[in-house]
């Protein structure tokens, strides 16, 4: 009981700080944090130690889920290698660069234990890049780069962090082994992930409630790390996997009533989520703190600064290399880079973006949930080595990239001149242009049911009005007066307007499937329809009342 008041106790301190966090300006998972070490030193509340299962478990599918859920596919396509370069091949680097910084710094690591500092250490954290770069109007491709990095470089986290503790737990490192072993980890989670995703996808469409297509929407990310976790593959991939999957096709198996429902119900499942845990990130001081008796102020602050400037240093360092080291070598670089311009989208390399990249590093929750699980003690008996010692300096790492960059990454887009992008809302106009017309069209030749009386010209006024207001905009055409339509018989127009709603999502598959526009703009237009058919539907129980 004292555990599930303490928990009230704690959502009732997230909803207060979240009202207050935009008026104070400062980033959600900083405030929340800040918040957590507050709390944990106040005496009469007991300790609440994060349990790494829970974390990994219960907090970890939801979240990258949905991180994966709002990631647009064609742009985490497009972006595929710098995305795998950050969040594989950095992270390993990263690993080893703290594995040696540690070993050389820190009296009594042996080269196993540096290696399990560095892994832990290793992946930037969705949740907290995500959060942080909200609301920034970065570049579209540079915010597809940072959310890929973010939903894969856990899984190579993990996979180092699992191997390093083995060599601890066995005194034994074979690398061709554990190469091998992670194609087999990697390679079988993004498998599952991509079965499963496509067998959730077939059953949803065949599911008329919307409740229980949102509820399965629930359950999926569990399924998916728990039978991934089963055969020892990668649970965090196949999250990913089955996300990515589903979203891209959720156009085609959700209905519109379901779509409006099930963004509803994840956006105040993730609000909650992310919430507690970082409240529970800084909730974790006290107790790490305990186990620092025998070292004094002076060597925990060496080791704090070492492995944070290492961590931080090292990205920037890696990020610019990976980025021009292709250009020196004559080399094509526009598959890496972003736009010249910031505020434009092409191909070529723009330092000011590639800075953005490099200094958005901000650890969370994967970090802190792989230090916590270290083993308390070895095969024989004995304590597990530095066990305090790495809880510290990996939530010192957490604390240092959440606040020190967290806090800063607005103030440098401000300084490097990055003004936010405009371009999505002409590029929803073109769409909603787009559907107009088709629809205008469709009603003037190819409507499957007649309309009586002047019902149809009042439609066909609608959207040319619609249509002519739209290319105004865009230049392209001159707006017309507002005709008016003939009211009489409802019912049949509010059928006329559903058909339409529907001939427009179906056009909005097709166009996804041509990637002719980005996910987002396809996404707002969708709800807009969602929107439109829940109104119509809404109509219809009034009057059959």
């Amino acid at each position: 009981m004292a555990h599930f008041e303490t928990v009230i106790f704690i959502l009732a301190i997230l909803l207060g700080l979240s009202a207050m966090a935009d008026k104070i300006r400062l980033p959600y998972p900083i405030l929340l944090v800040a918040s957590g070490l507050l709390i944990g030193f106040v005496p009469f509340l007991p300790n609440l130690a994060l349990d790494p299962d829970v974390a990994l478990v219960i907090f970890l599918p939801p979240l990258l889920y949905d991180a994966a859920s709002k990631t647009s596919w064609q742009e985490f396509t497009h972006s595929i290698r710098p995305i795998t370069t950050l969040a594989v091949t950095l992270v390993f680097f990263t690993t080893t660069a703290v594995a040696i910084a540690a070993y050389y710094v820190i009296p009594g690591f042996s080269w196993p234990l540096a290696f399990v500092l560095g892994a832990i250490v290793s992946p930037p954290d969705a949740v907290a890049a995500n959060s942080i770069i909200k609301g920034l109007g970065l570049n579209k491709r540079v915010i597809a780069i940072l959310e890929g990095e973010s939903l894969l470089n856990d899984a190579s986290a993990l996979i180092a962090y699992r191997y390093a503790v083995a060599a601890v737990m066995t005194g034994s490192f074979v690398l061709w082994q554990a190469s091998l072993q992670f194609l087999f980890v990697a390679g079988g989670g993004m498998l599952i992930g991509g079965v499963l995703g496509w067998l959730l996808a077939l059953v949803l469409r065949r599911i008329s409630s919307a409740t229980i297509q949102t509820s399965l929407t629930l359950l999926a990310p569990y399924l998916a790390f728990l039978a991934a976790e089963h055969v020892h593959t990668s649970g965090i991939l196949a999250v990913v996997c089955t996300g990515l999957l589903i979203t891209r096709r959720a156009p085609e198996v959700f209905s519109p009533q379901a779509r409006l429902e099930s963004r509803a119900v994840w956006d105040t499942t993730i609000f909650l989520l992310e919430g507690i845990v970082f409240i529970l990130i800084g909730l974790q001081l006290p107790a790490i703190v305990e186990g620092l008796r025998g070292y004094t102020v002076e060597q925990l602050a060496l080791y704090s600064v070492a492995v944070s400037v290492v961590t931080i240093v090292i990205r920037i360092l890696w990020v610019f290399f990976s980025t021009y080291y292709p250009r020196l070598l004559g080399r094509s670089a526009s598959t890496n880079g972003t736009a010249s311009d910031p505020n434009k989208q092409p191909n070529e390399i723009d330092w000011r973006n590639v800075l953005i990249v490099a200094w958005t590093g901000t650890r969370g929750v994967i970090s802190l949930a792989t230090a916590l699980a270290l083993p308390l003690t070895l095969a024989n008996g004995q304590l597990f080595p530095q066990r305090p010692l790495i809880l510290f300096l990996a939530f010192v790492v957490i604390l240092v990239t959440l606040v020190l960059q967290g806090l800063t990454l607005p103030l440098l887009v401000r300084l490097l001149g990055v003004k936010p992008q405009n371009e999505q809302a002409r590029e929803a106009q073109s769409l909603e242009l787009l559907l107009a017309s088709r629809a205008l069209k469709y009603l003037e030749h190819d409507f499957p049911m007649p309309l009586s009386g002047g019902h149809k010209q009042a439609l066909i006024r609608r959207y040319q009005l619609l249509v002519n207001e739209l290319g105004a905009t865009l230049n392209e055409a001159e707006p017309a007066s507002n005709p008016a339509g003939d009211h009489s018989s409802v019912n049949e127009m509010r059928t006329a307007e559903r058909t339409l709603s529907e001939y427009q999502q179906a056009l909005l598959v097709e166009l996804a499937r041509e990637n002719r526009f980005s996910d987002d703009v396809l996404r707002a237009a969708e709800r807009r329809l969602d929107l439109e058919m829940a109104r119509l539907d809404a109509w219809d129980q009034s009057a059959g009342e």
